[in-house]
């Protein structure tokens, strides 16, 4: 007789069918049958919808997951909650652990390691739990503040809704406008004007640039006319001068005196009657030269006087 009939196989099929499927949930929820895994122990007062299998998380890398949730109902300790970490994971003493939530509603707890090389937590010891509500705990913080501003926010619009409906903000818009407006304007003519004067700069550099030639050339004229002043002798000049002066101050004291023909001439009155004497003389003399010339000329052919 044949000992795997058709119904043993079937049996058989469908039990290794059922460990696979254990060991296959398992490892979906992260338990591991081959692996050294060691277990501890942590006391929430609240864990926040976290479950079994969820991950645990040193320094931002999963090292666990949570095997098992216990709550405390005799010792009023809230829940227990047993995790398996690797073995090669040292816990220092002192670490402790929290439970994280993120606004989809994911939860995940932390391992806060403490710096302690010298003592670690022994496979099956208990740490201390704490529950860490996020950005949502900090809002619920902020909610108090919140509420008390939100009568301060409202006034705020009111005050801007009746700013929004004055008349007097509509006429400082079309205002507004038209100095936009005057603004285009005044901008394209400063376009203009520039664009204009940008023309006009190549002839303005040249003639700059001729100013600029005349300006060296007369400053090498004065450098030469300095440096003819520089050679000349001044001191020499000024002693001509002086001495030039100091003659014609000579001369001017001698005419200013009774000494010499032109001392005489200047200052002798009796000298200028005479001399205005002997000319009225010499004019009459003329005059009657010019009256009765044969009396002082007396020419003839035969020799005869004119009586």
């Amino acid at each position: 007789m044949n000992f795997f009939t058709k119904e043993v196989k079937i049996a058989l099929v469908t039990i290794v069918g059922i460990v696979l499927l254990f060991f296959g949930l398992n490892f979906l929820k992260g338990k591991s049958f081959f692996s050294n895994n060691s277990s501890y122990y942590i006391h929430f007062s609240d864990i926040s919808g976290l479950s079994a299998s969820n991950p645990i998380y040193a320094d931002g890398y999963q090292v666990g997951v949570v095997k098992e949730i216990n709550y405390d109902y005799k010792g009023n300790q809230g829940a227990i909650v047993v995790f398996e970490v690797d073995d090669d994971l040292r816990i220092p003493k002192g670490s402790t652990a929290e439970i994280v939530s993120d606004f989809m509603g994911n939860v995940k707890m932390n391992l806060l390691l403490a710096n302690n090389p010298r003592e670690r937590v022994e496979p099956g010891d208990t740490l201390v739990g704490a529950l860490n509500g996020g950005m949502m705990a900090k809002m619920a913080q902020l909610m108090p503040t919140v509420e008390k501003m939100l009568p301060k926010i409202d006034s705020i619009l009111n005050s801007v809704n009746m700013l929004l409906a004055d008349p007097a903000l509509a006429n400082s818009l079309h205002n507004m406008q038209t100095i936009s407006s005057n603004l285009t304007t005044t901008t394209a003519g400063l376009n203009t004007l520039v664009m204009g004067l940008n023309s006009q700069v190549p002839g303005l550099m040249s003639k700059a640039d001729g100013v600029m030639t005349k300006a060296g050339t007369t400053l090498d004229n004065t450098s030469k006319l300095t440096a003819n002043l520089a050679a000349v002798d001044v001191q020499g000049t000024m002693a001509k001068v002086d001495q030039t002066l100091a003659n014609v101050q000579s001369i001017t004291a001698r005419l200013n005196s009774n000494e010499g023909s032109l001392g005489l001439l200047m200052n002798d009155a009796s000298l200028y009657h005479n001399l205005n004497a002997t000319v009225q003389s010499a004019d009459s003399l003329l005059t009657n030269l010019k009256a009765h010339p044969k009396r002082y000329v007396h020419f003839s052919l035969f020799g005869k006087k004119d009586k």
